[in-house]
């Protein structure tokens, strides 16, 4: 689908569907809205608001036939919602509202109104930065397996979204938020595809080569016997159960100007977790796929970066490997030293994401980075916790935590601070060991915390656990059910606002 910009009145542009708002109690529409409500003799206000009860409640939709009155062949009327609540946000999710009904008309040329811009008075380049990103967001779909394509002539593909404007001074900002939208919205589905693919495809050796196709970075992959000298040991033993070797993946970016930040940001690369010899009963183990997630959405960041230009130098971490049970699967009273010469009992071999993510965190302190940011489907309890509509987060240092929140909130998706009680580190105790792996079932997505916080020193570090809205059961705004390519967005808006 192609997405562009183009100067025109609305009146007199030809598409399949052309897209326009109103927001909720609006009786007569005013702006772009009004201006076709007018075209079309006061169809909007006299018979759609007034006989048909159009509220403009979010994403509220009505369609309407032009009769040839005006050249677009309907007109899509999408509600806003109350003014005082709308956001950017609400234009990203009103945008994937509306390409999914468009969908269903069979449309190709789909235009739309810039959402936002006028009334709300918000700025161009930010508006149209969101319909893009809700526009991509929404049409997505993961469909490489199917044997019978979907698109067909009574079902074409849209295949070209023009947001339209008629003032020139616009046009410039209207382009470059495209360009933005494009590139955040498509590593976003970029994350979606990997872990949308079948874990016998995307190994951790697939995910290596993922990592060093990427353009404009640099690449290295530390192999299982270079870990081992590196004294990666709990990483490396989680790793011990599966045929399919172990790939530690680091990535670097560096801007094009000189700077001295630089950070680290670590995702959980378990390509498929079984569990291990505490293994998982069946139904846990389905989509046991998207244990990778915090990998996907560390490697699509990093696949943008030198499109963005952010002036940060920035690492991208993965310990990537399976947990399966075998004949040299690690075990539970197993003790395992970590990079930086602690021990670990294992107390469950199913707490095993926190392992590798140990030896990753101590290799990023080995790099003397200034931050430290891990994002990962780390636990069951987050899920519970927080369901599916947060990640929490947690760490030692509240204004890197807090940025992170912004940073959040700016992407349209959202973090939800948990403690770190020093209290908790009772649970871990081993009479034999610096610490046990798991404790109790008891603030399960803190102690997890609680552990990690062992391997960071002094650095400034936050934990992203991603473990709820990393795979949806249900659509929710512009996310369709399955994985949403969780933290993409967060840490692009981070690291360009750092």
């Amino acid at each position: 689908m192609e997405i562009k910009v183009k100067q025109a009145s609305l009146t007199d542009i030809s598409c399949d569907v052309l897209v326009v708002n109103l927001f909720e109690n609006t009786k007569i529409p005013g702006g772009a809205t009004g201006a076709i409500n007018e075209a079309l003799d006061n169809m909007i206000s006299s018979y759609v608001i007034e006989k048909e009860g159009f509220k403009g409640k979010l994403n509220e939709l009505y369609i309407i036939p032009t009769y040839g009155k005006i050249p677009a062949d309907k007109v899509l009327l999408i509600g806003l919602g109350k003014s005082e609540d709308f956001s950017l946000n609400k234009i990203r999710e009103v945008a994937s509202t509306a390409i999914r009904k468009i969908k269903s008309l069979k449309a190709r040329h789909v235009c739309t109104i810039l959402h936002g811009a006028g009334i709300a008075g918000l700025n161009p380049f930010d508006c149209a930065q969101m319909i893009t990103e809700g526009t991509i967001l929404g049409s997505y779909k993961f469909s490489k397996y199917k044997s019978k394509k979907e698109e067909t002539e009574e079902n074409p593909e849209i295949e070209k979204f023009e947001i339209v404007e008629l003032e020139t001074s616009k046009i410039n900002d209207i382009e470059k938020g495209i360009e933005k939208g494009q590139i955040i919205a498509n590593a976003t589905n970029f994350a979606r595809d990997m872990i949308n693919e079948p874990p016998a495809i995307v190994t951790p050796t697939k995910l290596a080569e993922i990592a060093q196709s990427i353009e404009g970075i640099e690449c290295t992959i530390i192999e299982k016997e270079e870990a081992e000298k590196l004294g990666m040991g709990a990483f490396i033993a989680v790793a011990r159960g599966s045929a399919q070797p172990p790939k530690f993946i680091h990535m670097i970016y560096r801007p094009k100007e000189q700077t001295k930040k630089k950070i680290a940001i670590i995702g959980k690369g378990v390509t498929f977790d079984s569990g291990g010899l505490d293994i998982k009963p069946a139904s846990s183990m389905v989509h046991m796929k998207d244990d990778m997630s915090g990998a996907a959405a560390v490697i699509a960041v990093m696949s943008i970066l030198p499109k963005l230009n952010p002036q940060v130098e920035v690492h991208g971490l993965v310990a990537a490997c399976e947990n399966m049970p075998g004949g040299h699967a690690y075990k539970p009273d197993d003790i395992l030293k970590a990079m930086n010469g602690k021990t670990i009992e294992v107390d469950n071999t199913d707490a095993e994401g926190r392992l590798t993510l140990a030896d990753a965190i101590c290799y990023a302190v080995n790099l003397k980075v200034d931050q430290i940011i891990d994002i990962a489907t780390l636990t069951g309890a987050c899920l519970v916790a927080l369901g599916r509509m947060a990640s929490g987060i947690m760490g030692n240092n509240q204004d890197l935590i807090n940025n992170l929140i912004k940073s959040a909130d700016i992407g349209g998706e959202r973090l939800w601070q948990l403690p770190l009680y020093d209290e908790y580190k009772e649970t871990l105790k081993s009479p034999i060991a610096d610490f046990k792996n798991s404790g109790s079932r008891e603030a399960g997505a803190s102690t997890a915390g609680i552990f990690l916080k062992e391997f960071v020193d002094d650095i400034p570090w936050t934990h992203i656990d991603i473990a709820g809205p990393a795979m949806l059961d249900k659509e929710i705004k512009e996310l369709s059910k399955g994985p949403s390519g969780a933290g993409v967005r967060t840490l692009i808006n981070y690291l360009l606002n750092v």
